[in-house]
């Protein structure tokens, strides 16, 4: 038995969901979004909280059933109160600023690095070395900051870069002579 896929997702004030076929679509004040589900689940609204139960005990419908349970929990928290990830910039002249729609980042190269922000988050440097990503798909938000760390990943030795937030670089001991 799942132990994630036998609890309902309960819709907190101002979330509604509708189902139609294996179609989730919840609206909420951040927004609206759906999810389709495979036919191996079968999804119910009862008593203000969506359920998901498997259609038979075969190993793919047992795998969905908890599958599907998160997914339906995602879309609930992004229209409720949404996604963050928070990026920190280390190293000396490395800095973020915000150019209208694009994230001007200057990491030690001999160019800025103009990063576009794709639709449905938003992006913001509230400092030089602070980025904050946030929106209400989780999978994009979390694909966005990991994009914008790409350019400059942490390194071992003096540990500059761009990191997550309260993220721990391992870091290494320089050559002695």
């Amino acid at each position: 038995m799942s132990r994630i896929g036998k609890k309902p997702v309960t819709l907190v004030t101002g979330v509604t969901a509708s189902i139609s076929g294996q179609t989730v679509e919840v609206k909420g004040p951040k927004g609206t979004r759906s999810f389709t589900a495979t036919d191996d689940v079968t999804l119910t609204i009862e008593e203000g909280a969506v359920k998901v139960s498997p259609r038979g005990t075969s190993k793919r419908a047992r795998q969905q059933w908890g599958m599907a349970r998160s997914m339906v929990e995602n879309l609930v928290v992004g229209v409720s109160t949404g996604f963050k990830k928070e990026l920190e910039i280390q190293g000396v002249g490395y800095r973020a600023a915000m150019n209208g729609t694009n994230l001007k980042l200057s990491l030690g190269y001999s160019h800025e690095v103009n990063f576009e922000v794709p639709a449905g988050v938003t992006v913001s440097a509230p400092k030089q070395t602070e980025i904050i990503v946030e929106g209400i798909d989780q999978q994009l938000v979390g694909q966005v900051a990991a994009n914008i760390r790409e350019w400059r990943k942490p390194e071992p030795y003096k540990g500059k870069g761009i990191r997550y937030k309260g993220e721990f670089v391992f870091r290494k001991e320089g050559k002695k002579k």
